[in-house]
């Protein structure tokens, strides 16, 4: 039952994130193309690790986690304003790889030389 809740809150607090992360006006967060993927929250609601993704790529990777964590008050605290939480979160934003990871894995794939086998000699050998 607990684990319900907590999904229902991560998936909240990625949902104001994503909004109020269009507000800052820090220029190092601002002009990055932003997403937040996921949130993880820890069962007492203390801490949440927020990971992010962003379309700019590795060359304004530390300018950006910078910028984060200069607005981490800010954002903070309009999470309390939006949220109906006893507690607010600490955020610790951490960059999401998995979307560059998963390319790469999708390009290897492609690259791979695999036979494809004649449909005949599979009936055959029924």
């Amino acid at each position: 039952m607990a684990g319900y809740r907590q999904g229902r809150i991560n998936e909240e607090i990625q949902k104001e994130l994503a909004s109020i992360l269009r507000g800052v006006k820090d220029p190092r967060v601002s002009d990055a193309f932003l997403s937040v993927t996921a949130v993880d929250c820890t069962t007492d609601l203390k801490y949440a690790k927020v990971y992010y993704s962003t379309l700019t790529g590795d060359a304004n990777s530390k300018e950006l986690k910078q910028g984060l964590k200069a607005a981490t008050g800010y954002i903070r605290r309009e999470l309390a304003h939006t949220l109906n939480l006893r507690i607010t979160p600490e955020l610790t934003f951490l960059p999401d790889d998995s979307i560059r990871h998963g390319a790469h894995i999708a390009s290897i794939l492609k690259g791979l030389d695999i036979p494809k086998e004649d449909p005949d000699e599979s009936e055959g050998n029924s």
